[in-house]
């Protein structure tokens, strides 16, 4: 499958199927999923970066447990909404990904994510310690979440 916008998105679904959403980091990618009514993302773990094939093998793993029909990738854009290394290497991630997969796949403006949720769990009074081992699952859900308000909204 393609990458989409999430217009298509919408139509490409299975009904009853969840969203996967990926923050993709240079040592980590952050995974939150959506119920299968598409309304809630909930952060559900990080994983440590390696090779392509072995992140995409795991994945594939949770892909196939949760009856995931869809991904959604951030795509982390520079302010002036140009496109830095992160992003590349984000579309280069969505692309190999979408090569070998038949889901549907969509990229989103994932700007200031990481922040947004950084000054939440620093709201939160979390130690430095924990907020480095939830601020990738939480920014994929944060990530996710904005992609299911405007779907909801299509």
């Amino acid at each position: 499958m393609s990458i989409l916008d999430l217009e298509n998105l919408k139509s490409a679904l299975t009904p009853g199927s969840r969203l996967l959403g990926l923050d993709l980091g240079e040592k980590t990618i952050g995974i939150a999923l959506s119920d299968t009514l598409l309304t809630v993302a909930t952060p559900m773990e990080t994983l440590k970066r390696g090779k392509f094939s072995a992140d995409a093998a795991k994945l594939d793993i949770i892909i196939a447990a949760q009856g995931v029909g869809g991904l959604v990738v951030g795509l982390p854009l520079n302010m002036d909404g140009s496109a830095g290394a992160s992003a590349q290497s984000a579309r280069a991630f969505a692309r190999n990904f979408a090569a070998r997969s038949p889901l549907p796949l969509v990229m989103v403006d994932e700007r200031l994510s990481t922040a947004a949720v950084t000054l939440t769990l620093l709201d939160a009074d979390l130690s430095r310690k924990r907020r480095a081992a939830v601020v990738d699952k939480m920014a994929a859900a944060y990530i996710l979440q904005g992609a299911l308000d405007r779907l909801r909204q299509l």
